[in-house]
């Protein structure tokens, strides 16, 4: 059962779910990662938020990078987005993902940030995983350093 679900909207993304999910395997956080596009494959990805288990969502996306507001008007648990530079230094990814109409939150990270969307997801699930929040405390103590 993942507790994380990453979705990036294209193969071409996997470097940065690559990021993401060395993170989590550093964390211990089980996770599932799947491809599936806002645009080209919508059915499977309304189907991937219904049956997943997870408590927080990680969607990279680039171009339109609608695939983040999409999971977002689908769940009421936290999306995370990563912007993806496939045009414009990947501002255009950015400000679609930041730029999300009231009621309809995503947390954004900075272009191709994989590992800070993975952290953000380990701070968000450690506020119930007491386990999880020593690790948490433990990695930022050894930034310190």
């Amino acid at each position: 059962m993942e507790k994380v679900l990453i979705i990036s909207g294209s193969k071409s993304d996997e470097e940065i779910a690559k990021q993401v999910m060395g993170a989590l395997d550093a964390f211990g956080v089980p996770y599932r990662y799947e491809v599936a596009s806002a645009h080209r494959n919508p059915d499977k990805v309304e189907r991937l938020i219904g049956e997943s288990t997870a408590n927080v969502f990680v969607c990279i996306a680039g171009l339109s990078a609608a695939l983040p507001g999409v999971v977002a008007s689908k769940t009421s648990k936290p999306v995370i987005g990563v912007p993806v530079n496939a045009a414009m230094g990947g501002l255009d990814s950015l400000l679609s993902i930041a730029q999300m109409p009231p009621n309809v939150p995503v947390a954004c990270v900075g272009i191709g940030m994989g590992k800070n969307a993975a952290i953000l997801a380990v701070e968000i699930l450690a506020l119930s995983d007491s386990e999880l929040a020593g690790k948490l405390s433990d990695f930022k103590e050894k930034l310190k350093m």
